[in-house]
């Protein structure tokens, strides 16, 4: 490219000046550098049908975050002689026009594997087998090295903004200017910020403790922490890109040479970024990786389609307060503890209602301020156990595994305050508590709170029952399960579930029948 032609960054998910290859490239030997944002009514549009404030694609949480982070970009853009260049409407054709007005001769942006983004980018652009073990993916991938591509964490300056024409060019706009009304209601309203500046700072905040950060395990962390979450919540600033994914391995490898004694993949906080990678890979690497049919690695599962059962676990009302007390922190905040996302998946699906996964990865994906098409793909396939675990029988309880970190219940209630008064002994299981107690509690349950929509006992066995048979079913065919033979299965199994309910109802009749007679003598 000629020196004094003009460049365009486009930025999606690379929301930050620091360690940003495309940026650098854009930069190098031009005289105009256009940086852009590209507010597409696809994402962004109040969608006033959806279950939760927000868009179709993303919930209101989401959005504020983002919309944080692009006024942190511009604010740092700013900083450095330039300014972040707002255009709305369809991104394929807001692009064309822009590059073509503006003379653009280099396009730069962060390569996405998300399919909306790859199949945005064969348009703007016109035109191997994965690992599928954590373990085979290391070997695969080995230690990350960037010695062809070092790390840029600061910059003094960059190209002057060329003249943008006829072009509308508009500032980042507020919630209010999308179309969104009380958004600063507090029942959506995350304690996280967005952007680059806040990134940075909670990075450098979590690296001061580096006994804490070199002896990081996942599965020892505490998911009822809420006040200061067990973890670094670093997670939400990687999905935008607000934080560089390298910068954050070098800082962690940097601690390691000075604590010598840390732990390792796929436990340490390095292992957190590396299962972010396995996950990358094989859902780039795997047709269909986002659903159940026509994947070649997904197990075939007659989930039901029970919408109440469903809806009760969306809404936070399953009337356990453990698995609801989570559900309204996603809902609140849009993030909680990777523990308790997997008590409320595993609860969904395997564990008690066995509802379809998909089902809870589109709520997932719309109100998670960090939800990520791979990683939320990938663990909802893994918490179900349709691929990468198959240890069905392991299930996250409702009742022990909260209590466990949380006996006093305090997470419970913060998020649930109608059983704010609720003794220790029956924060977990209210439904035990005598009348004389909930009434004093001032939480009837049943009405106040919900009952329990199923019994974690039989649900679970019965689940337990239902997967073995899905696996016995996708080994006698080698993982290639008809739709006729699934239907065949599922159709089974609902008849021997009304069997079961019809002995179950004809002994609870003839129960209630002894107990009035034997109120008579």
């Amino acid at each position: 490219m000629a020196f004094g032609s003009s460049s365009l960054i486009w930025f999606r998910k690379g929301l930050r000046i620091h360690d940003n290859p495309a940026l650098d490239y854009a930069s190098k030997g031009t005289a105009a550098l256009y940086p852009v944002f590209i507010i597409d009514p696809h994402y962004m549009k109040p969608d006033y049908n959806a279950f939760s404030p927000g868009s179709s694609r993303a919930g209101l949480n989401r959005i504020r975050f983002l919309l944080e982070s692009l006024v942190d970009l511009d604010s740092n853009l700013k900083k450095l002689g330039s300014r972040l260049l707002v255009l709305k409407g369809e991104p394929g054709e807001v692009l064309f026009r822009c590059l073509k007005q503006w003379d653009v001769k280099k396009l730069c942006f962060e390569y996405d594997t998300e399919p909306y983004y790859q199949a945005l980018d064969v348009r703007v652009k016109n035109g191997g087998k994965p690992p599928l073990t954590y373990q085979s993916f290391l070997k695969l991938a080995g230690e990350p090295s960037w010695a062809s591509s070092p790390l840029m964490t600061s910059r003094s300056s960059l190209p002057l903004v060329g003249d943008h024409g006829d072009c509308e060019i508009f500032e980042v706009p507020t919630l209010k200017e999308l179309g969104y009304e009380d958004t600063e209601q507090e029942d959506y309203l995350t304690p996280f910020r967005g952007g680059e500046s806040e990134a940075l700072k909670r990075l450098r905040d979590s690296l001061s403790d580096k006994e804490w950060v070199a002896k990081f395990e996942k599965p020892k962390g505490d998911p009822s922490a809420f006040l200061k979450p067990a973890t670094t919540v670093l997670s939400p600033y990687l999905k935008f890109g607000c934080l560089s994914s390298r910068y954050f391995y070098q800082c962690l490898k940097d601690v390691q040479k000075i604590v010598k004694k840390h732990t390792s993949p796929p436990v340490s906080l390095v292992g957190q970024l590396l299962w972010r990678d396995f996950f990358y890979t094989v859902a780039f690497g795997t047709p269909n990786f986002d659903q159940m049919k026509n994947s070649t690695i997904c197990k075939q599962i007659p989930w039901n389609d029970n919408d109440e059962l469903f809806a009760a676990w969306r809404e936070g009302r399953t009337g356990y307060p453990w698995i609801d007390a989570i559900m309204v922190q996603l809902h609140k905040w849009g993030w909680m503890h990777h523990l308790a996302r997997h008590c409320v998946a595993c609860f969904l699906t395997r564990g008690d209602l066995f509802v379809h996964w998909e089902k809870g990865r589109d709520v997932f994906e719309r109100l998670l301020i960090d939800s990520d098409w791979a990683i939320n793909n990938g663990n909802w396939l893994w918490l179900s156990c349709s691929s990468f675990f198959y240890q069905y029988n392991r299930i996250y309880s409702p009742i022990s595994f909260g209590k466990k970190y949380d006996p006093n219940g305090n997470y419970i209630r913060y998020f649930l305050p109608i059983l704010k008064d609720m003794p220790r002994e029956y924060i977990y299981e209210p439904w035990t508590a005598p009348l004389s107690i909930q009434t004093k509690a001032k939480c009837i349950i049943g009405k106040d709170y919900p009952k329990p929509v199923v019994l974690h006992d039989s649900a679970s066995k019965e689940c337990k029952r239902r997967m073995g048979e899905a696996y016995a079913l996708n080994k006698k065919f080698n993982g290639l399960v008809s739709e006729e033979e699934l239907s065949s299965l599922r159709k089974r199994l609902e008849e021997e579930d009304d069997k079961k309910n019809q002995v179950q109802e004809v002994k609870t009749k003839k129960q209630k029948t002894i107990d009035d007679w034997m109120s008579t003598k």
